[in-house]
């Protein structure tokens, strides 16, 4: 049985998640597992759904490796885990599937690289974010939960609660407690409003 993971870093990736989920519905995956997680959260809960599901000559399909693991330490664990109840990863782009020897090989140089490339490019990042600030032009990522304060407080002033705010408006729960709790910077929000307008 082909049994897909799908996985975006935020809620705001809903089209990434869809396009993911297309794409394993096109190799025949007969069950779907789906999250809005960052890969570095410790517990993912629909991996772990995913690889519990798993039984004797099951694959775990994922569209690509980043998808489905943080490290190469977590992908071998998750490889792993999955070989003691006979299943296999299949990775769609690039195409390796860990039932062949030539697949298991080729599985950890890629994983290896992408792991080298994704440091690199954080580095990078960081880099380029502290040049911003020495410059006095890093706003960082657009408050999108506060721009929505008055939907937020209308919906709560009609008695809904956080987590369903959160989900009627496809944000983080934990945005919306933040709004209500009034801790989004003012300033950095104005600024934000300013940049739109110019």
């Amino acid at each position: 049985m082909r049994i897909g993971y799908a996985r975006t870093s935020t809620v705001e990736q809903r089209a990434g998640l869809e396009a993911q989920a297309r794409d394993l519905q096109a190799v025949k995956v007969e069950k779907l597992f789906l999250e809005q997680l960052s890969s570095v959260d410790a517990h993912r809960p629909q991996l772990e759904a995913a690889i519990d599901y798993c039984r004797d000559g099951d694959v775990l399909v994922c569209t690509k490796l980043d998808r489905l693991a943080r490290s190469v330490a977590d992908l071998v664990k998750i490889e792993e885990r999955l070989k003691e109840r006979g299943a296999s990863i299949l990775i769609m782009d690039p195409a390796m599937d860990t039932s062949t020897p030539n697949g298991r090989l080729i599985f950890n140089v890629i994983a290896s690289i992408a792991q080298f490339e994704r440091e690199i490019m954080l580095t990078r990042q960081r880099e380029g974010i502290a040049k911003a600030k020495g410059d006095g032009k890093y706003l960082g990522r657009k408050p999108t939960a506060a721009l929505r304060k008055a939907e937020i407080d209308a919906l709560q002033a009609e008695g809904i609660g956080p987590t369903e705010i959160a989900r009627r408006l496809g944000i983080a729960r934990k945005s919306v407690y933040r709004v209500l709790n009034g801790e989004m910077d003012e300033g950095k929000l104005e600024a934000w409003r300013e940049r739109g307008a110019a």
